[in-house]
């Protein structure tokens, strides 16, 4: 039975969620599994992916094949460089200890990576926010100073027409 790492959609229309689950090849897409591996959810940004990390490695251990994305998805979380380590281990490289030493400190580091992602992403909103706000505030001041010079128009308007009249009495009486 050949077993691959691949994406189960979930979610509503639009707005996409997935399950990484191992399943048989030739289960249907959404159809059975034989376990769920984590979640991925393409829609905040950046992506939100939780997965079973060493759940995963023994699928891979086990010649499970990740699909193209789900590969992709591994390998960012780090699962595909644990399969890695654990492969020296076996050939007598390294130890369990180097291995989580290492994997420990790749993850740090991407987790670094990520959090200033996060903080960029913020800062850029409320930039683009307060953008936002002083370009309505503009926009506030150009309509009142549209209303006011348009009833001082209004108000020299209607002196200029009294004015005459009131010369046309003045030459009369």
């Amino acid at each position: 039975m050949p077993v691959k790492i691949r994406l189960q959609r979930h979610g509503k229309k639009g707005k996409p969620f997935y399950w990484i689950v191992a399943a048989n090849s030739r289960a249907k897409r959404d159809g059975k599994f034989l376990e769920k591996l984590g979640t991925y959810n393409p829609v905040s940004n950046p992506a939100q992916i939780e997965i079973d990390v060493d759940a995963a490695v023994k699928w891979l251990k086990n010649g499970a094949q990740p699909s193209d994305t789900a590969r992709r998805i591994l390998s960012y979380k780090g699962v595909l460089l644990k399969y890695h380590l654990l492969g020296g281990v076996a050939k007598g490289a390294l130890t369990e200890e180097q291995v989580e030493a290492k994997f420990n400190a790749w993850v740090e580091e991407k987790a670094n990576k990520i959090s200033t992602k996060e903080q960029k992403l913020a800062k850029e909103k409320a930039e683009a926010k307060a953008k936002a706000l002083d370009a309505e505030k503009e926009a506030n001041e150009k309509r009142k100073n549209a209303a006011v010079a348009e009833a001082t128009e209004e108000v020299t308007e209607a002196t200029e027409a009294e004015a005459p009249a009131e010369e046309n009495n003045k030459t009369e009486a």
